[in-house]
């Protein structure tokens, strides 16, 4: 269920700022992004599973959270990173 370390390392390589970046708010959006659809795709065949759901919710949370100091603290690069990963903005 979790990410594997090859497609996570893709996922930095392709979202980062620069080659040794894994905390940029981008890279940190980009993995939550992963694991939320992957949850997703669970819960659409295990509906009565309250603890992802519950897991899910906590996920989509902190991207929300970081989706807003991102976007607060350059909005230039919270629009290319909506863009990039279809993300609904405000």
């Amino acid at each position: 269920m979790t990410l594997d370390k090859e497609s996570k390392q893709k996922l930095m390589q392709e979202f980062s700022r620069h080659n040794k970046d894994t905390g940029s708010p981008e890279v940190q959006i980009a993995l939550l992004t992963t694991r939320i659809n992957q949850l997703t795709e669970h819960l659409k065949a295990h509906k009565h599973d309250e603890s992802s759901r519950r897991g899910l919710l906590k996920l989509v949370g902190r991207r929300r959270r970081l989706l807003a100091y991102l976007r607060r603290n350059d909005y230039n690069r919270y629009t290319a990173l909506t863009d990039r990963l279809n993300i609904r903005r405000k």
